[in-house]
């Protein structure tokens, strides 16, 4: 039940400091980023104490991890995907064109307005 309560508490938190950034309107963008800030910062202070936070951060750090794994494209090979991708987008509009025109000669012909 506290973890329900510290939760709902972090997402008020969370609505003080948008609620913050509205209500400062009158002052410098700065304090307002600031006080927006604040808010996020306090509300993940309090979901890190609950199950549910350490979770999250768990996952985190293992989604960081699997990241690190993971063999990146070179950019060569990421511009020649990138091309080949374009090509089969340009052949694949051609035939779609030329399937349309030949349903359109089609219907044409079968409505009796063929020239």
């Amino acid at each position: 039940m506290t973890e329900k309560i510290k939760l709902v508490i972090s997402l008020l938190l969370v609505a003080a400091g948008v609620a913050g950034f509205y209500l400062l309107a009158d002052q410098a963008l700065v304090v307002r980023i600031l006080a927006f800030l604040a808010g996020i910062v306090v509300a993940l202070l309090v979901v890190k104490t609950t199950p549910v936070g350490q979770n999250a951060i768990s996952f985190a750090r293992e989604a960081v991890l699997e990241t690190r794994k993971v063999v990146w494209p070179t950019r060569k090979e990421t511009i020649q995907t990138t091309a080949a991708v374009f090509g089969l987008v340009i052949i694949m509009a051609i035939f779609l064109w030329i399937v349309d025109v030949g349903f359109m000669w089609a219907v044409k012909q079968l409505m009796g307005r063929g020239a």
